[in-house]
């Protein structure tokens, strides 16, 4: 028994080097037309992001197709000659698409998704207000909760580009349009954040819980971190760190929420919840800009890129994922 667990757990491993390797030779290979142009000025840069979303996906579904005809052999050890479908309908369960079985534990599994689905589409917006607050205490946010000074200015010079007056909007009537702006981006968004997640949570996070909760998140973590490489070395989300200290600001970022993320997914059996949190939270990045003064922000420091965002989902995240890991082994 123990040496098939042994061996077991080492295809396990080449499984998660071999999709890593992948994810992230696929993301340098789309990349390159901003290495060889203009790099994030180049004109195609929002359709080679766009692009690079859905590598981690692609890495995912090769791999389990592989896996699950790996796996799938007759008595007499022959392979089938094809998949069919009861092998493509487990991969979907594989890749938490499908709904959550009532096997999982839970007694009404579609209304647990539900409230997941419902919790990753709220909790971002909440977990920024947070972060923006811890930054303005500790002084490395200009905040300006109440004036709304650096919309405005945003605002304003939108408004002189257009050859336009700007109109006096309410402050009240400011917020609640940023804040639709962000649930409904957040749908928006969900779909090319889907082919990071079909990756990173869907694929590999169930593959790494021999490691515990820990190694779970550390390294689906790091590595989704790694994978940002090709865009973060060109000056993406951390313009004012050079070289790979960028890389290391981001994997600090990946971590920290991607302890939220992998407890969506292992709690709720589904990559959907992970989809819409991971939308939400790309929409709901902008609010770092709404509420500060019009002065330039430190993307090391100011939510979400920066430390003082990551506090909250890292704490949360690893609280809850514990809770349910400990449940999960009961």
């Amino acid at each position: 028994m123990e040496t098939q667990d042994r061996k077991n757990g080492v295809r396990q491993i080449g499984d998660v080097v071999a999709f890593a390797t992948i994810a992230c030779g696929l993301a340098w290979l789309v990349a390159l037309p901003l290495w060889l142009g203009d790099g994030l000025a180049e004109p195609l840069f929002p359709l080679v992001a766009l692009a690079m979303m859905f590598t981690p996906a692609v890495a995912a579904v090769a791999l389990g197709w592989w896996g699950l005809r790996r796996g799938t052999k007759d008595d007499d050890g022959l392979r089938h000659a094809r998949p069919g479908r009861a092998t493509v309908r487990a991969m979907l369960n594989r890749l938490g698409l499908t709904t959550p079985m009532r096997d999982s534990g839970h007694r009404r599994p579609r209304t647990r998704l539900v409230g997941f689905l419902v919790l990753a589409w709220l909790l971002p917006p909440v977990l920024m207000f947070g972060g923006l607050g811890i930054a303005a205490v500790v002084g490395v946010y200009p905040a300006d909760f109440g004036g709304l000074s650096g919309l405005r200015e945003l605002m304003r010079q939108q408004s002189e580009a257009l050859g336009v007056a700007m109109p006096e909007i309410p402050g009240a009537i400011l917020i609640v349009g940023q804040l639709v702006n962000v649930l409904l981006g957040a749908l928006i968004n969900a779909v090319p954040a889907l082919g990071e997640e079909l990756g990173w949570r869907a694929w590999l996070v169930p593959r790494l819980a021999r490691f515990g909760p820990v190694g779970v998140v550390v390294i689906s973590g790091v590595l989704w971190g790694v994978w940002h490489a090709p865009l973060v070395l060109l000056g993406y989300n951390y313009p004012d760190l050079p070289g790979g200290w960028g890389v290391a600001a981001m994997c600090g970022l990946t971590v920290s929420f991607g302890a939220v993320l992998a407890w969506m997914r292992l709690s709720s059996d589904s990559v959907w919840p992970a989809a819409l949190f991971h939308g939400s939270l790309n929409a709901a990045a902008g609010l770092s800009v709404v509420f500060a003064r019009p002065e330039a922000l430190s993307s090391l420091q100011v939510p979400p890129t920066g430390w003082t965002g990551w506090i909250l989902p890292l704490v949360l995240g690893s609280a809850a994922l514990a809770i349910w890991w400990r449940a999960a082994r009961r």
